[in-house]
Formats: C-alpha cells, structure tokens, sequence
C-alpha cells in the first residue's frame, strides 16, 4: 500500500506544476524539530517564510531528532508543533499520542495538497510526505576504474572489491557504513535482514522471529563488511560516514540518497573526490533478488498538545514549506522530491533505482519501533567479536519482547 502510495507520488511529480501556495492569514508559534539533512534545511527555511509580527517560526535540525522529538511534544502545551519523521519515527509518536490527525485541517486549508502525498494510518491523514528516500551504492568511480572492476550490485562483490582495494594499497579501509550504535546500526540490520529474505515476526503476530539462519547470515554479512571500515564505525552516523568518504578514505558504501548531494558539491573534499562520486542501485545480498534496503518516505506532523492557532499556522507554514516554491536549481537534487513540479536529477538515480528495483518500504507496524531499539541495542557485541550471532539475537528478541509485553503488543 505505502510502496504504491509512494510510487505514484513520485511520478505526479514528474509532470505537473502548480503555483506556490502562500501561508494564509495566521498567528501563533511553528516550532519545528527534524533531522539536518540539506533536504531538511530547505523545508525548514520555506516554513520560516511564514514568519511574520504575528508568526514565529523556529526550528531545531539535529542528528537527536528521534531522541527528543517524542519528549518535546509530550509536554501540554508541546515544546514542538511539528515533527518532520519518517516510516519509521512517525510510529512512536503515534503510540504515544502526541500527533493529531490533519483530516479537519486538509479539509479546510489543504484540498490542494495531492492525495498521494497524505499518509492514512487507521482512516486518518496522519502525516504528510514530501520526499522519498531509500539507501543504495555510492562509490568512487576513479578508485573502481583503477581496479579494473565495475560498480558492484551485490555486497558479495562490493567486499571482493574492498579487498582488491585494501590489496593494492589504494586505501586501508575502503567501505564507509552508519553502523554507529542504536538507530543506524539497527537500520542497517533491517536492510540487510529483508535482503536475505528474513520475516521479523512470526505470520499475524507480533511475535519477533530474527533467531533464525536468515538472521545470522545477517549479521555474518554485516561482521565481514565492518572488516573493512573505520575501527571505530560503532561511532559514525550518516554524518561521520559521509566525512570518511569526502575525506577520500573511503570509496564504497551503502548511503542514503538524501546525503549523496553533498558529497558532490566542491565544499568539503578535494577535486578528485567530489569529481568521482558516483551512485548505484541497491546491492541485492546471498544471491537473493530484494534489494538489501528499504524505500522510505519523509512527512511532517502536527502536535497534538498545541493550540487550534497554532495548529493552523503549523499546517499553513510546513504546507509552504514543502510547496512547489521550494524548488529551484539549488534545492532540485537534494531529494527526490514527492513535489509537483519536481525534476529527477542525476544524483537521485540511486533512489529511484531502489523504487524500481522493488525495495521493500520499512515495516510501519506499531511494534517495529521496539524491535529497532532492541536491535540497535545489542548487536555490538557480536561485530566487536565478544559473543556468537546467536546471542546477539537472542538477546534482542528477549530485549524486545520484554517491550513488546510493557506495551500490551504482547501477552
């Protein structure tokens, strides 16, 4: 449902074009709370457009996002009126009640905004999307061509290229990976585990069920690529990643297409780095035909615990912010954006590469947050080489379950 939702938003945005909306007549505070991608930055400078004598806007874009936007709206009235989330961090916020449903506000200000674009959860329009985002290959064509081989398409040949590298004395860590302890560690657990064909739970369930032998070859394939990375990649994010590879230590990895711009913009890194960053699709892994990644989509929300006047020029504010208007030669590459009026540009190919390929959008389930932390909570332990893919996992499912029953997703 979300995939064919995602799918047909991105190709309305191939064609049409509509005026730029303007931010009606509104009062009050937008606070807004988001990731610092350069995608972000620009959604967050279209709502602060809204600013007026009688609108304050403000925003907090941090790599913390997901560790404080669910406190920051809890809080009666809420530090943030909006929250810009994702498949996966929408489904916190829902759990805990602290996002209201837009069906009254689209009523009245958004019969504009494309239906495609409005993510339904249990019959009501909880999130708005403007972007799609997915993770594929980015790789240093020059350090390729110097090997003699072409981009790899498997991670199988993505290491037996790390090798060849690391052989040659090209570079001593050539793979980049966000495998930073936590949410990213986790997200890459999820890619890979969904391209060996793994079930997290067991059929109608909430049951987890990753204890299996598509679970450890997961964490084997994982293990083998950090064998190539950074020692200290238990501590790169996204960000630390992107620096190795602008650094011109690292020549393949496995990115998000939203941080793919920068790596090929002039600031940052020398001419022979930025002039040869290239992108492919998603890697498939174990001989299997899914895509080891997941196809996402970025939205925005409104708080629940806000005024009605605030609601309103949160909406009216992130609606400006996300409207036709934003795009311009800067700001058209820096997504793929579920905008009318969007044009595809070279550096998003890898996304769409994932969406053609067949990616699997990452599970909205309200319980797969739980498994995510669980995830990202203990499978340190066995890439440092201190206990068996076995533990690892066993150690999560029980971590898991024990949230699972606190909740009441569990008996």
């Amino acid at each position: 449902m979300l995939l064919r939702k995602l799918t047909l938003a991105v190709s309305l945005a191939l064609s049409a074009n509509v005026a730029f909306a303007n931010c009606g007549d509104i009062s009050g505070t937008v606070s807004i709370v988001g990731n610092e991608f350069p995608a972000i930055q620009t959604v967050a400078k279209g709502a602060a457009a809204c600013a007026s004598d009688a609108v304050e806007v403000i925003s907090n874009l941090t790599a913390d996002h997901q560790k404080i936007n669910l406190a920051g709206m809890q809080g009666d009235p809420a530090e943030y009126t909006t929250a810009i989330i994702a498949n996966s961090s929408i489904i916190a916020l829902m759990n805990d009640d602290v996002i209201r449903p837009l069906d009254d506000l689209i009523a009245e200000h958004g019969a504009d905004i494309p239906k495609s674009n409005l993510i339904t959860i249990d019959g009501k329009v909880m999130a708005v999307a403007f972007m799609a985002n997915s993770q594929h290959l980015a790789y240093r064509k020059d350090v390729l061509a110097e090997i003699g081989v072409e981009p790899p398409t498997t991670y199988e040949e993505l290491l037996a290229a790390a090798k060849m590298i690391r052989e040659k004395g090209i570079m001593e860590n050539p793979v980049g990976g966000a495998y930073k302890s936590g949410w990213n560690l986790a997200q890459e657990f999820v890619n890979m585990y969904i391209g060996h064909g793994g079930e997290f739970y067991n059929a109608g369930t909430a049951e987890v069920a990753i204890n299996n032998p598509q679970g450890v070859a997961t964490l084997e394939m994982m293990k083998a690529l950090t064998e190539y990375m950074n020692p200290d990649f238990l501590t790169h994010d996204s960000n630390a990643t992107n620096a190795e590879f602008e650094a011109g230590n690292t020549a393949l990895m496995n990115m998000w297409g939203s941080r793919i711009g920068v790596l090929m913009d002039d600031e940052g890194a020398e001419e022979v780095v930025y002039s040869n960053v290239a992108v492919g699709g998603p890697m498939t892994v174990g001989g299997g035909t899914t895509p080891a990644t997941t196809l996402w989509w970025d939205g925005w929300t409104v708080a629940k615990n806000t005024s009605d006047e605030n609601a309103k020029a949160t909406f009216m504010a992130m609606k400006n912010g996300t409207s036709p208007g934003i795009l311009n030669d800067d700001t058209m590459g820096e997504a793929v954006w579920m905008i009318e009026g969007y044009s595809p540009a070279p550096v998003n190919a890898g996304v769409f590469a994932s969406i053609k390929a067949g990616a699997k959008p990452y599970p909205m389930l309200p319980y797969h947050g739980l498994l995510h932390t669980a995830l990202g909570d203990n499978l340190s332990d066995y890439l440092q080489g201190k206990e068996s893919a076995e533990q690892a996992l066993a150690d999560t499912e029980a971590a898991y379950t024990t949230a699972a029953k606190e909740k009441g997703f569990l008996n």
